[in-house]
């Protein structure tokens, strides 16, 4: 078979002379998507920088070949690979918002890639940017094309990357994680984008990505990498079907897991009737109220004791509206019975002695926990505020017994800063700060997005055996349709604040009755 590009023995290291990756041989064939999948520090998106040799300052390749139509990249000068790159082989990023100018207007960012490489009239690269934007599915944006990236959606935002990078019609198309910071809707639009573009173009695609889910969409081989080393690869049948290594088979497992229920049907900790969330529009002088924003609109659904409940939808379905209302955040009407109290009918003096029973962990721990406090001082602040009389003897065991649950360690861990710790280890901490005062129900709010695969686990794991241990109710909120089926025992979904599908969570997957809920499982593997 034909390889547009061939990785030989590649080897990467940083100035400590610590190897990133070891030994790495790959093949892009062309017309084909090849996917590099591995957690954050296999190596992965350094192989792929140095296709065009854009690795960060510090980092050197000791050894190697990059055979690209019979060059061998790393061999050539930096006018050369100038000329290649955006041109021959071009990249999309993960984050749309800063890879795109936010102080140039779209159009001007599409000509410029263009006119990098090749000399055209002003009146055929105005034609050209419009009919790239209408390959990317952004008709709306033709008769408008000099708006600002601030302007668009996240997804409208990646297609413009998307034209971008398939300007000047290369060979190869580097894509890293670009769908990450996508809803799960636009994930599965983007990933048909991107096939379909490839096969009219006949390009090849080397795709960059930790989600099993979207490598299975998208990708004819796969490559496997963890500590720096490509530990598997294989055409996408045999590594989801019959993986060998057992790292391989820990990612593609836990894609698989689903839940086994065993929560309390006879005690009801959670009940919500006909809950609205209606914003306000007013307009004139008087600024009158012509109309509303409806984030929430007429919701039902109960929580039972070690329940866990899935609740998805897109952004502005209106799943931050409903955690918000819950948490008496924002003001909302209907009744929120939580063991038998209706929030909205109590004073905000009334609900603070119930807030510590109803507790929330972050989409991202790091812009969560205050930077300035070390995690002695963040877990103290609960204890501090309900249960001030405790002494600092007491609080100090508390905070060590809730570290030790959560898998940390209270003599090494409890005067660092949030800094000084991984992600992973960051979510423990936020999940130790909502335990700690032995909460009732845990809102959980993207809490492994930002996580790899087998740190999601991790922490999964985690929250499994906690809810066992003190009966907890989870309210879990993500757009990952695998991690829902893994977690959940009934399902909700929200779209445009209307509650659109609620049941049982095996029901919703193996029969679902609303057409979105089953574009939503076509993302699971």
């Amino acid at each position: 078979m034909n390889n547009i590009v061939s990785i030989k023995n590649l080897t990467i290291s940083f100035k400590n002379n610590k190897r990133v990756v070891n030994d790495a041989n790959l093949d892009i064939p062309k017309g084909k998507t090849v996917a590099i999948v591995g957690e954050s520090g296999s190596g992965k998106t350094l192989t792929a920088l140095s296709v065009l040799k854009l690795l960060p300052a510090g980092a050197k390749i000791d050894q190697g070949h990059i055979i690209f139509n019979t060059k061998d990249l790393l061999k050539l000068p930096l006018k050369e690979i100038e000329k290649i790159r955006g041109n021959k082989i071009s990249t999309i990023f993960q984050e749309p918002m800063s890879s795109l100018n936010p102080l140039h207007k779209i159009d001007k960012q599409i000509k410029e890639i263009i006119t990098t490489h090749k000399e055209i009239s002003s009146e055929k690269l105005d034609q050209m940017v419009l009919q790239l934007l209408k390959e990317v599915n952004l008709e709306d944006l033709v008769t408008r094309p000099n708006i600002y990236s601030y302007e668009l959606s996240g997804g409208q935002r990646q297609r413009v990357m998307i034209a971008m990078s398939i300007a000047n019609n290369p060979d190869l198309l580097i894509a890293d994680e670009p769908t990450t910071a996508l809803d799960v809707t636009v994930q599965l639009q983007i990933l048909e984008l991107l096939k379909k573009i490839q096969e009219k173009r006949k390009m090849s695609i080397l795709f960059i990505s930790h989600d099993l889910g979207v490598v299975n969409k998208i990708a004819d081989y796969v490559y496997v990498m963890k500590d720096g080393k490509i530990i598997e690869h294989g055409n996408k049948k045999k590594i989801f079907e019959t993986p060998q290594n057992n790292y391989t088979k820990e990612l593609v497992g836990f894609k698989n897991l689903v839940r086994k229920s065993n929560y309390n049907k006879q005690l009801e900790v959670l009940n919500i009737q006909k809950l609205k969330v209606w914003y306000p529009i007013k307009k004139g002088i008087f600024k009158r109220t012509v109309d509303y924003v409806k984030a929430i609109d007429d919701i039902n659904f109960n929580l039972f004791e070690k329940e866990t409940l899935g609740i998805v939808g897109e952004s502005g379905s209106g799943k931050t509206s409903l955690v918000l209302a819950i948490l008496k955040l924002i003001s909302s009407s209907g009744k929120i019975n939580f063991k038998n109290i209706n929030l909205n009918q109590i004073k905000k003096s009334q609900f603070k002695n119930i807030r510590k029973d109803i507790q929330i962990v972050f989409q991202d721990p790091f812009s969560s926990l205050s930077p300035r406090m070390n995690i002695y001082e963040i877990l103290s602040e609960g204890i501090d505020v309900h249960f001030p009389s405790f002494s600092e003897v007491e609080k100090k065991e508390i905070i060590k017994d809730i570290l030790s649950e959560t898998g940390m360690n209270f003599e090494r861990d409890h005067n660092k800063y949030p800094h000084e710790f991984s992600g992973g280890q960051r979510q423990r901490i936020a999940i130790s700060r909502a335990l700690i005062l032995k909460p009732k129900v845990l809102i959980l709010d993207e809490p492994t997005s930002a996580l790899d695969i087998t740190i999601q686990n991790q922490i999964l794991d985690l929250l499994k055996d906690l809810q066992e241990k003190y009966s907890l109710s989870y309210i879990f909120i993500s757009h990952d349709m695998n991690v829902i089926r893994s977690v959940s025992d009934k399902v909700l979904v929200l779209r445009s604040g209307k509650l659109i599908e609620y049941d049982i969570a095996e029901s919703v997957f193996q029969n679902p009755k609303n057409e979105y809920t089953k574009n939503l499982i076509r993302s699971v593997i």
